[in-house]
């Protein structure tokens, strides 16, 4: 079967001999559906004769304005023609919300239905690169928020679309939240060049699909090594009986709902700590005076603010409090700093933590976040030129301030599977699963705020998560890591036996800081301020 997406007759077409037709001439094709032909102007619209489908040639129909067809093996093909109309009544080109809401609902409205096999649209959905890899057009215009809550809701595996007339293959996106709904199958979004173009852009895409019906459940269900988080909006509203409704109102939709990335990152509206500007540096979170040198943002903040929670006692870890131990400090930047660990398991282990009160990683904002992910990339810039690679860990479980642990273990000493096994074994013994959270998934999203947790990131990127339920051995992750699987230095499990004396730390700290300088970007920024 052969599927054809934007102008099937081609925009540029022979001038008409006296006396001929535009019929096509029957040809030994194989099955042949084209949809999404009426989306190039009104003009193709008297090329057909029925809107709702009609056959064009012997083994070439056109199906439709929109529908779904289901084949003979129970291949499902889900399909929307045409632009989405900006006003009622609609052109015949264009398609409507209730076209929409007409293809969506007997399909949802079963308990069995999982999404179907392909989709086929003319306009690209709004938004399909968040997460993934960028499209090479321009995402300020491109695309249908409308067509973006339909690829949400019927979960095609293979979704195709022509409009923008370039070629975009999407990293596969998941269909479900991890650790908090059953796995679902992943979807492909895939874009076409026009055919015959200049720069020779792909336009073809052959491939062979078994329908999702006759597969077994546990192959359906196989996520791909690059799989990222769905792109879309993630918003079900719902009506009294608690069943999702269907609406393609856009501009619902915007006022109701957040887009993906704010759902997993834009948590400082309810710890009132929102986006803050460049403005001087060196001013801690938690004294106020970032909101003086705001970029601008202010008018997507409530008029006030509530403040991010500030510590019920002493803190030994703001940075602006009195009992922190500020000669142990290697770098400040805007909302994080980067502290020699007192006690460390190696010379070199350091901690990064948020300059503000925040407990855990998953209540940070955005720009806290954004962040921390470069003192992590610089962290294993200079480990590396060291000949090491590090292991990061968070333990949020009877602690009060973010600590986000980064120690060196060299190149020589083991490999990433040895430390990877050595904390799944060292964890069964314990009674406890670590849980594998697959590439491009945000701790945010399978731990709420509040949610006691023990995490760890290997340099190779993956990652390991145990929900805490009652009791955690509080000294785990250094007790891993000092095991002679990797270290090998049990003494050193216990920060308390590694302790030094003030003079100490100040000579280590002073000697590990001058190492660091070379790869620290808030050093760079100081000096350019």
């Amino acid at each position: 079967c052969c599927c054809v997406l934007g102008s099937f007759s081609g925009r540029h077409r022979r001038p008409k001999q006296s006396g001929s037709s535009t019929k096509l001439e029957p040809r030994k094709l194989p099955s042949t559906l084209t949809s999404s032909e009426q989306a190039a102007s009104q003009e193709t619209v008297k090329n057909f004769p029925s809107a709702d489908g009609c056959e064009l040639a012997e083994n070439i129909t056109y199906l439709g304005r929109r529908g779904v067809f289901t084949g003979v093996s129970g291949l499902q093909i889900a399909y929307v023609s045409g632009r989405e109309a900006l006003q009622e009544p609609a052109p015949a080109h264009c398609f409507t919300s209730k076209d929409l809401t007409a293809l969506v609902a007997p399909l949802t409205s079963s308990s069995k239905f999982r999404g179907v096999d392909i989709l086929l649209t003319s306009q690209w959905p709004r938004g399909v690169w968040q997460y993934g890899n960028n499209p090479e057009v321009n995402t300020k215009f491109c695309g249908s928020g409308s067509i973006g809550i339909l690829a949400d809701q019927l979960k095609p595996r293979y979704h195709f679309a022509a409009l923008e007339g370039a070629h975009y293959e999407r990293l596969p996106y998941r269909n479900h939240i991890i650790l908090q709904e059953n796995a679902q199958h992943v979807s492909r979004f895939i874009a076409l060049a026009t055919v015959n173009n200049p720069a020779k852009k792909k336009y073809l895409y052959a491939f062979n699909i078994v329908p999702m019906k006759t597969m077994d459940p546990t192959e359906l269900v196989k996520q791909p090594q690059d799989t990222t988080e769905n792109p879309y909006y993630r918003c079900p509203t719902k009506d009294k009986t608690d069943k999702q409704k269907t609406s393609f109102s856009m501009e619902e939709e915007m006022q109701e709902c957040q887009p993906a990335h704010q759902f997993f990152f834009d948590l400082s509206r309810k710890q009132g700590g929102g986006p803050r500007g460049r403005g001087r540096r060196r001013y801690p979170d938690g004294d106020g005076q970032g909101d003086r040198h705001g970029d601008g943002g202010g008018h997507h903040q409530p008029k006030q603010p509530r403040r991010h929670p500030q510590p019920t006692g002493p803190c030994w870890f703001c940075l602006a409090s009195p009992q922190v131990e500020k000669h142990l400090v290697i770098s400040i930047g805007t909302h994080c700093y980067l502290a020699m660990a007192k006690g460390g398991l190696t010379p070199q282990h350091m901690l990064i933590l948020p300059i503000g009160h925040y407990q855990s990683v998953v209540e940070l904002g955005s720009d806290v976040v954004e962040e921390m992910e470069k003192y992590k990339s610089a962290l294993r810039s200079f480990y590396k030129s060291r000949g090491e690679r590090c292991v990061v860990f968070e333990r949020n479980y009877r602690s009060q301030h973010l600590q986000l642990q980064v120690v060196p273990v060299p190149l020589d000493r083991c490999a990433t599977d040895d430390i990877k096994e050595a904390f799944t074994v060292q964890a069964q013994e314990q009674q406890m699963e670590l849980m594998e959270i697959p590439e491009h998934t945000d701790l945010k999203q399978i731990a709420p705020p509040g949610t006691p947790y023990f995490y760890v990131e290997l340099d190779s990127g993956e990652k390991l998560f145990y929900r805490i339920q009652k009791h955690f051995p509080l000294q785990f992750g250094r007790e891993v890591l000092a095991s002679e699987a990797v270290l090998n230095m049990p003494t050193r499990a216990d920060w308390k036996e590694c302790k030094q004396s003030r003079e100490e730390e100040e000579e280590s700290c002073q000697r590990l800081r001058d190492e660091f300088q070379p790869f620290d970007f808030a050093w760079d920024l100081a000096w350019e301020d």
